[in-house]
């Protein structure tokens, strides 16, 4: 039997609508080039429902690189140009790519005691330079694959800087992976928004671990440094403040609520799963900050260990809330300052952890969830 398993793209459909309908007509094209061949990668991926990496480990290592050159075309993997312990390459997205897969091992590896992405070994295979102008990147079930964003474009209509140049883009992509071998949070409407939450989270993770920085000093953007200078904006995303990330002519105003009073009800994006994110993105920022020092630490322990032995395909934001709360007291003590963190930080997004108080509506049953089922966005009931 074999299951759909979606390409997991970074740049979310509602960004590459609005260019494809505003910019000018090199940015419309590549826009359109680019959700072509996301939902043409959707359809094709298919894998074992207990999907297994055996054929991309390495029995007995440990972090085991390989990065591969698609030279602009889109075979995949493509040419092997670095592996595991070699020097440098002159070819800088092939560094980043190299680097930025490493030190994501080194935070799943170092704090949480995971081998590679499904805990067995993996080996993580990155593809450089997928075809030409393509403005995403995405996990595709087995390997991380990367466009160089607009560099053929002129300077001036420039919307996206090479993929690779963004460390947390790296590592919430990975991190789709991650989610796959565990929770396996089906990709639409609250359980598909919290599989792009735990991206960002992750990836935002990686990014405080590398820099070494606390949850106070941290930008909490994901994304930053992938729009060029022609873009009004500072990421794709916000956790500190979902819905304030790019307000741009071209892109669009970032559609993120940061409270489930705000939750955007759509059919688009999978039910909206790379909007409504927003609000446990808030959660877990909440919750770092008030706990103070490296967020990785503590918060991170908390949602990597719900992301691995609590959630399931189909888990919503009140189970999680509910879910984090609960492992907050099993590592750290009933009525603890890290229990009470995490109870805040839900109840700054409109949750209350025991689920008492009244949920908005946010569609996740009734007509909303069956036209989802029609269109094949969600899946059937059981």
């Amino acid at each position: 039997m074999h299951k759909h398993l979606p390409v997991n793209c970074f740049i979310p459909p509602h960004i590459l609508k609005n260019i494809a309908t505003k910019g000018t007509e090199g940015q419309k094209n590549l826009a359109i080039s680019t959700l072509k061949i996301s939902a043409r990668m959707g359809g094709q991926r298919q894998a074992l429902a207990d999907f297994a990496a055996a054929a991309f480990r390495v029995d007995g290592a440990g972090k085991n690189r390989v990065i591969y050159d698609a030279k602009n075309g889109s075979s995949l993997p493509g040419t092997v140009v670095r592996k595991e312990g070699e020097p440098a390459s002159a070819d800088v997205a092939v560094n980043e790519a190299y680097d930025g897969s490493g030190i994501t091992y080194d935070l799943f590896h170092d704090m949480y005691q995971r081998n590679s992405i499904d805990g067995n070994g993996m080996r993580l295979d990155s593809t450089v330079h997928y075809r030409q102008g393509y403005d995403n990147a995405f996990w595709d079930g087995e390997q991380m694959v990367y466009g160089d964003g607009d560099e053929d474009q002129p300077v001036e209509e420039r919307l996206f800087n090479r993929f690779t140049a963004a460390l947390d883009v790296i590592a919430h992509e990975l991190t789709h992976g991650v989610t796959q071998f565990e929770a396996k949070l089906t990709y639409s409407l609250q359980p598909g928004a919290l599989n792009e939450s735990m991206s960002d989270v992750f990836g935002s993770l990686v990014k405080q671990y590398k820099l070494q920085q606390t949850a106070a000093e941290a930008d909490w953007i994901i994304g930053q440094g992938l729009l060029t200078a022609n873009v009004n904006g500072v990421g794709i995303r916000s956790m500190k403040a979902p819905g304030t990330a790019y307000d741009d002519p071209i892109l669009g105003k970032d559609p993120q609520p940061a409270h489930m009073k705000d939750y955007v009800n759509t059919i688009g994006d999978n039910g909206g799963v790379h909007i409504n994110s927003g609000i446990p993105n808030h959660a877990f920022y909440v919750t770092a900050v008030e706990l103070g020092g490296h967020a990785w630490e503590k918060a991170g322990q908390i949602w990597y260990v719900t992301l691995k032995d609590k959630l399931g395909a189909n888990s919503k934001f009140q189970e999680c809330a509910n879910m984090t709360y609960r492992v907050a007291g099993e590592l750290f003590g009933a009525g603890s300052i890290e229990q009470q963190a995490v109870q805040k930080g839900w109840l700054e997004v409109g949750l209350n952890v025991d689920g008492s108080g009244p949920v908005p509506d946010t569609g996740g049953g009734g007509c909303l969830e069956a036209l989802l089922r029609l269109i094949g966005a969600a899946p059937a009931k059981k």
